[in-house]
């Protein structure tokens, strides 16, 4: 009889843990998944292919996530929606949030897709970038150009701003000397264009000393300390995406489209292939020749450092408290 109870007990155990595994296996489908917003940096395209990616497969319902993935416009920011509580997530550039830490705004850095430097001044007439002093330069007016403001009172090269929101037609019109690009985007669009860059009128800032991680996914610290968990999931989701993408570049590039089309965004693919390999790209580790998806702590220091010397911000932001430590 003991015996007949124990091995009644045994096979109790083994129903209940075979039960448990089928509601786990099932929990994705029946436990309702949390809503979060996401606004990328710009309009639908393939700078942004890793997110696009992990909705389309599912990867963040899998986390237990029902993002929601938005594009700012030229009336509202993706920072103002952050501000504004319309967003919970946005991504952009390691300076700016480290520019705008420094003036109080509690920021906190929940994933990085960047490793890399995209900036890239190029200039007209194959005029050396060095022998610019004093000549107009095209900067954009969405994100502050914070390498060439920086570049510029290092050199001292004493540039005339002018500020554009996106295209190239204020360059090829000859209303400014150079212009600021980035190697995913307005440096593609130039060649797009026809227009010919000769090598000693491209200052490539990666290469000069100023190689900082630029964009990455950044909540509010509130949010962050009472949403820490989610923040987490989504990261891992989302660098689920970027390998994905990185593994099924085609693929990957079919879902851009994809969003391209239903946002509308005036591009094309031949545009938009060169924009995410070079995406990809950007994203390898110098030193480790990976893809780390991290906040480099050097780089902290570096950019605040340089920021600091070049007088746009008044204090430092250290590594821990852009990554909420």
């Amino acid at each position: 009889m003991k015996q007949q109870k124990i091995k009644r007990t045994t096979i109790g155990y083994w129903y209940g843990f075979i039960i448990l595994a089928f509601f786990f296996w099932l929990a994705p489908g029946l436990v309702k998944a949390e809503k979060f917003v996401f606004t990328t940096a710009w309009t639908a395209q393939a700078q942004f292919a890793g997110y696009y990616i992990a909705k389309e497969k599912g990867f963040y319902k899998q986390a237990g996530l029902d993002v929601v993935i938005q594009h700012p416009s030229l009336t509202s920011s993706a920072f103002h929606r952050l501000q504004t509580a319309q967003t919970n997530a946005i991504m952009m550039s390691m300076m700016s949030a480290i520019d705008f830490i420094s003036q109080g705004i509690p920021l906190v850095n929940i994933f990085q897709d960047s490793m890399n430097s995209s900036n890239i001044l190029v200039t007209r007439w194959d005029t050396d970038p060095m022998k610019l002093k004093g000549k107009k330069v095209a900067i954009f007016n969405s994100d502050p150009s914070y390498m060439a403001m920086i570049m510029n009172h290092r050199e001292k090269m004493n540039f005339e701003w002018v500020r554009f929101t996106s295209n190239i037609n204020l360059f090829l019109s000859g209303a400014v000397d150079a212009m600021m690009t980035v190697s995913y985007n307005e440096y593609y669009m130039l060649q797009q264009a026809g227009f010919k860059m000769a090598e000693g009128s491209i200052y490539r800032f990666s290469e000069r000393g100023y190689n900082i991680q630029e964009n990455g996914v950044y909540v509010m610290r509130d949010y962050y300390l009472s949403h820490r968990d989610e923040c987490q999931r989504f990261a891992a989701a989302t660098k689920k995406g970027w390998e994905w993408a990185a593994a099924h570049p085609d693929e990957a590039l079919e879902i851009v489209m994809k969003y391209v089309h239903r946002f509308n965004s005036p591009t094309n693919l031949v545009m938009q292939k060169m924009m995410l390999k070079e995406t990809l790209r950007l994203q390898i580790d110098r030193d480790s020749k990976r893809r780390e998806f991290r906040v480099r702590p050097d780089m902290v220091e570096k950019a605040s450092q340089m920021l600091l010397e070049s007088g746009m911000i008044k204090r430092g932001v250290t590594y821990k408290e852009l990554t909420g430590q």
